[in-house]
């Protein structure tokens, strides 16, 4: 029989991981934006990615305000 019981909270790496997706989501707008310098691409993909980037810088801001909690969690544990 599988053991139902939970895990313990470990957010102990935490910020790393945000800092990661944070750092990750940013390169994925810089390789958006030099997709927006082709020429070839249409008027609808346009509108696509320049919304997908947009999407992306609240996702950003979203993962910087939580670091900041999680820092703040993790330092009122230390002390």
């Amino acid at each position: 029989m599988p053991d139902l019981t939970p895990k313990p909270d470990d957010r102990s790496d935490n910020v790393e991981k945000l800092q990661e997706m944070v750092q990750n989501t940013i390169e994925n707008m810089e390789e958006a934006e030099e997709t927006l310098r082709d020429d070839g691409l249409s008027g609808k993909d346009r509108e696509a990615v320049i919304a997908k980037n947009k999407r992306r810088e609240q996702a950003i801001e979203g993962m910087r305000r939580e670091i900041k909690d999680e820092a703040r969690y993790q330092q009122n544990r230390t002390e």
